[in-house]
């Protein structure tokens, strides 16, 4: 910088942290935000407790993973984290831990404890404090009840708390001692286990890391798989690689493809209504995106075909590790993708290919197709001799017949698509077959 004159412009510490209260967490993932650090930090068990005290009520979020020193605790709590993170981290930008305990509470605190030590540390970010002094300012906190309590938790066998207090986020301005405070906590508390379910499942079912368990008020938590794995009749398509560039670098996505059981098929009427998952079965059909076994996104098909009734028993992970982040522009809170354009291009074969076979299945044990009548014989058009035998001798008969289905189910004419299958079906059984038509 020889030769230039410059000036150095902190941000108002004050208005920038109010700025990044609102980066789209709700409750649920605000937790799930603070739950990626514990399993970077080799926790095997994580307890949270969401505790209704009127005002005073708290949030705590404690596991028995690897703990902090000092130094990595104020690190922690700095904006914009100078930690380097390597593939198959779940942190990104080195924000999470502050934007999404601030989305909630005005005061996070973290207590953390080396493994094998005795040693306990707390440090604090008070955002009333930030906003008196207009600083960055992070605190060692006075005794507290709620602090001291966490030390005891930790030390010795090591591992981290993180405590939110103040919850003007989660709790109403106006009597927040009252009766629908106390819902609202419990119904959140609820909702929380239930998040935390979806998007660990893959970690509470042991098949990544060592084994977690997540309580959430002393329940434990249920991984919920969205792809009935346990099921007799769940169907799995051939898995799809792709390699996607970025610049100098590239990385593998996988996709992988599920036909869940139809009502009649599923082991029981409790089990296939618990997998119609929060957004109920249509709108929880489509592709589910993971992010280092994470999972970040789901429901619908990123634009590549609509929802559909028909559909509805079709899902697909989508799957890939941290150093396509850039790609996939995953956003801070660690809920949302965009879909690249070079990929979505690679998924439609295999995505209609998928909802083709989801549709057979629905539409063999559901609800029956209404039959369009029959035209009089004297109505029906009689094809062309030389029609049947180019389609019966067109190796390319059944790509065109599956190609003609998918553009009919992104049309959502569907249905219309249905009949005049059954009218050439009667009319030229050949050309049906040759189209692979066939029931």
């Amino acid at each position: 910088m020889a030769g230039m004159t410059y000036s150095s412009v902190p941000p108002s510490a004050a208005r920038l942290t109010e700025s990044l209260r609102d980066v789209g967490y709700d409750f649920p993932t605000a937790v799930a935000d603070i739950v990626d650090n514990s399993i970077a930090a080799g926790a095997r068990t994580v307890e949270i407790q969401i505790e209704f005290d009127g005002e005073d009520s708290w949030v705590s979020i404690a596991d028995d993973g690897k703990g902090m020193t000092p130094a990595t605790a104020l690190e922690a709590l700095r904006f914009g984290s100078r930690r380097e993170y390597g593939p198959g981290d779940l942190g990104r930008y080195g924000l999470g831990l502050k934007t999404a305990s601030l989305s909630q509470c005005r005061k996070v605190t973290i207590v953390t404890c080396r493994t094998g030590s005795e040693k306990a540390i707390a440090r604090t970010l008070d955002l009333d404090v930030v906003a008196d002094y207009d600083d960055w300012m992070i605190l060692t906190p006075p005794a507290d009840p709620l602090v001291t309590k966490a030390k005891d938790m930790i030390r010795g066998s090591g591992g981290t708390v993180v405590l939110w207090q103040n919850l003007d986020r989660v709790l109403p301005e106006k009597r927040p001692e009252g009766g629908w405070a106390r819902r609202r906590l419990k119904a959140l508390a609820t909702k929380t286990a239930e998040h935390l379910g979806i998007v660990f499942h893959r970690f509470l079912e042991g098949t990544l890391g060592d084994g977690l368990t997540i309580t959430v008020n002393d329940e434990k938590v249920r991984p919920w798989n969205p792809f009935a794995p346990d099921e007799e009749h769940q169907t799995e398509l051939p898995a799809q690689r792709f390699e996607i560039t970025l610049g100098e670098n590239s990385g593998t996505v996988w996709l992988r493809r599920y036909v869940l059981p139809p009502r009649e098929k599923f082991s029981s009427p409790a089990e296939f209504e618990r997998m119609s998952g929060p957004l109920n079965w249509n709108r929880q059909q489509g592709i589910y995106v993971y992010r280092a076994g994470r999972l970040v996104q789901w429901g619908g098909w990123f634009g590549i075909r609509g929802i559909d009734e028909h559909t509805k028993l079709a899902r697909a992970a989508l799957e890939f590790d941290s150093d396509l982040d850039l790609l996939f522009n995953i956003n801070v809170a660690k809920m949302r993708v965009s879909m690249p354009p070079q990929l979505r291009q690679l998924l439609e074969k295999p995505i209609n290919e998928l909802c083709m076979a989801a549709d057979e299945a629905y539409r063999r044990n559901g609800r029956k197709e209404a039959r369009a009548p029959q035209r009089p014989q004297a109505e029906q058009l009689e094809l062309p001799l030389q029609a049947r035998r180019a389609a019966a001798e067109d190796g390319a008969g059944p790509t065109a017949g599956l190609a003609l289905r998918a553009a009919a189910m992104q049309a959502g004419e569907y249905a219309a698509w249905r009949r005049i299958v059954k009218q050439l079906q009667a009319q030229a059984p050949d050309i049906a077959k040759a189209l692979g038509l066939e029931d």
